[in-house]
């Protein structure tokens, strides 16, 4: 029936502008970082060759539409495991410690870091999940929901388990705003959604509460080493711990700071930032570009979440939906946690932001998932003699 069809442009240039203006941001953000950076190496050429890279990538993806990307849902996430538990037994040779982490392979100079691509094999396993279920179960009941949620929870708890072995405290949250993204789509009761979530929040603030006021308790009862709560304390009172666990934060705060309004200009960056090209890169766009710049960034961010909720909107199989929220949760997450703690918002984690910071690995799996729109955009179709329809191939 394609004779029906409309002949809309089915490529996403929309989407492909955003990703190259982040594109120029961040060769732009990699060239400052670079010069004062303690690597003696041009991060700015290997984040190009990335994205020509993560451009094939995407170029590959597109060509699969929805229908085979879920059938293929099981065995990329079954892939995914397998990698993980590779890296967990693979010798410190080729799978060395990484600050404290086993989470890279390291073969002739080439590093990747399998977790990036279990987010979106992830993503597609739940997405089927959630669809297989709906599918069967047309009925609704608290039962049915907490078999649903039991089937998510499994799901997500084996590549969670084997993250948090290496262990990667960042991925892993990342992993679980994954989880929450499509809980909260799927249809399960709130019910079942508040009590939980609740109880989680509870606990994570009794926890810092614990750990602020109480932490001989949990030193005593849970056999955790006083140093791991240095991440909290340098978080809440970075000036006493400037010059070990807060030096980090305290760059970052001063750097930013210094650039008030519109910045000191493209490579008059003054304050030295420790992995300014990676974690911190949101911190050399303050300096350099103020809160005019940092704005302009976190509004492209916010372009590119909305075209994603348009193009979940636009389609009307469930199967892309779920994927697409399930890219828009690790997105979100990643850009709320990145700039959150380079400004003192949230604690310090190892999670870059996206398209921006420097990294093969990371960049890779965001433009798979973003392949994952481009294929749900490319294969969509809109016919004519219906008022709105819409199918995907």
């Amino acid at each position: 029936m394609d004779y029906f069809s409309k002949k809309p442009d089915r490529f996403d240039w929309t989407l492909t502008l955003i990703l190259f203006l982040f594109f120029l941001i961040s060769c732009a953000s990699i060239y400052s970082a670079q010069g004062a950076a303690q690597y003696d190496e041009n991060f700015l050429i290997k984040q190009v060759f990335w994205y020509v890279v993560g451009a094939a990538i995407i170029s590959v993806a597109i060509l699969i539409d929805g229908y085979q990307y879920k059938r293929l849902a099981w065995y990329l996430y079954g892939f995914g495991l397998l990698l993980l538990i590779a890296i967990i037994v693979a010798p410190t040779s080729i799978a060395p410690y990484r600050n404290g982490a086993k989470s890279w392979f390291i073969i002739h100079g080439l590093g990747i870091q399998p977790s990036e691509f279990v987010k979106t094999f992830l993503i597609l396993a739940l997405s089927r999940v959630i669809t297989q279920h709906q599918e069967k179960f047309k009925g609704k009941s608290l039962k049915l929901d907490f078999l649903l949620l039991l089937k998510l929870g499994i799901t997500t708890a084996v590549p969670l388990g084997l993250i948090m072995l290496q262990p990667d405290l960042g991925t892993g949250l990342v992993i679980l705003s994954i989880l929450t993204g499509l809980i909260l789509v799927s249809g399960i009761s709130w019910k079942i959604i508040l009590p939980i979530y609740g109880s989680g929040a509870g606990l994570g603030a009794a926890i810092l509460y614990l750990v602020v006021q109480k932490p001989e308790l949990l030193v005593k009862y849970l056999n955790v080493k006083t140093y791991q709560f240095e991440r909290i304390y340098s978080w809440l009172d970075p000036v006493n711990h400037k010059s070990d666990s807060g030096y980090h934060l305290m760059k970052s705060l001063t750097a930013i700071g210094s650039g008030l309004i519109t910045g000191k200009g493209f490579d008059k960056g003054e304050v030295y930032i420790p992995e300014g090209h990676t974690d911190f890169i949101f911190s050399i766009i303050g300096e350099e570009y103020g809160f005019v710049g940092g704005s302009i960034v976190v509004g492209l961010f916010f372009l590119l979440i909305y075209h994603l909720i348009k193009t979940s909107l636009d389609t009307n199989d469930p199967f892309n939906i779920y994927v697409c929220i399930g890219v828009i949760s690790v997105i979100t997450f990643h850009v709320f946690q990145n700039i959150g703690m380079t400004i003192q918002v949230l604690p310090i984690t190892g999670i870059p932001l996206p398209f921006i910071s420097y990294g093969g690995s990371s960049l890779m799996g965001n433009m798979f998932a973003m392949g994952l729109v481009y294929s749900i955009r490319y294969h969509h179709r809109t016919y004519m003699f219906s008022s709105g329809a819409s199918v995907d191939s």
